[in-house]
C-alpha cells in the first residue's frame, strides 16, 4: 500500500489549493482525517470520489484519545507557488499538522485521507471530494503526533 491519488482530483488539486488560499468560496479548506486504512485497496480508494465514499470501503475514522480531523484553510497555507518551469511540475504542500498527546487507546493509524471541502459550514463527508490518502502508519503512546508533508510538497502536478 501506498499514497493513492483519487482518480477525481488528478489535475484539480492545484486548483483547489488556488480556491482555498484565495478564499474563493468563503470557508473552503483542506480536511486532513487519521484513518486506519483496513482491507481498503489502493483500487478501491483511487475510485471513491469523496470522503463518506472512501470511509465506507471499512476505514476507520480516528476520532478519540487525541485524534481529530485537521481544517486547513486560507490563513494557514503558504502564498500560492510559482510552476515548476524548469521541471515541468507544479508542487503544492501544506503545513505539518500535530495532534496533541494521542493515547493508545484512540487507536493506531495506517494513513491520512486528504479532501477538499467548499464549504466547511455546511454539508456532509459525501461533500468533500476526495484528494488522496496518504501513509501515516503511527501507533500513538501518549505523546505528541506530528504529520510532516514533504518538502517537495505533499502534491506534484507533472
Amino acid at each position: 500500500m501506498g499514497d493513492v491519488a483519487a482518480n477525481i482530483s488528478k489535475g484539480r488539486t492545484v486548483e483547489f489549493y488556488y480556491r482555498v488560499k484565495g478564499n474563493d468560496p468563503a470557508n473552503s479548506a483542506f480536511v486532513l482525517i487519521p484513518v486506519s486504512r483496513g482491507a481498503a485497496t489502493d483500487a478501491q480508494i483511487r475510485d471513491a470520489d469523496n470522503i463518506s465514499a472512501a470511509l465506507a470501503l471499512g476505514m476507520t475514522e480516528r476520532t478519540t484519545n487525541g485524534w481529530t480531523r485537521k481544517t486547513i484553510d486560507d490563513t494557514a497555507l503558504a502564498a500560492i507557488p510559482a510552476p515548476d518551469d524548469a521541471n515541468d511540475r507544479y508542487d503544492i504542500t501544506i503545513p505539518a499538522q500535530t495532534w496533541t498527546a494521542v493515547a493508545l487507546a484512540g487507536g493506531a493509524t495506517t494513513d491520512l485521507l486528504i479532501g477538499y471541502d467548499n464549504d466547511t459550514t455546511a454539508g456532509t463527508d459525501a461533500n468533500i471530494v476526495l484528494v488522496g490518502c496518504f501513509d501515516f502508519p503511527i501507533t500513538p503512546d501518549g505523546s505528541d503526533v506530528q504529520a510532516n508533508p514533504n518538502a517537495a510538497g505533499f502534491w506534484r502536478s507533472a
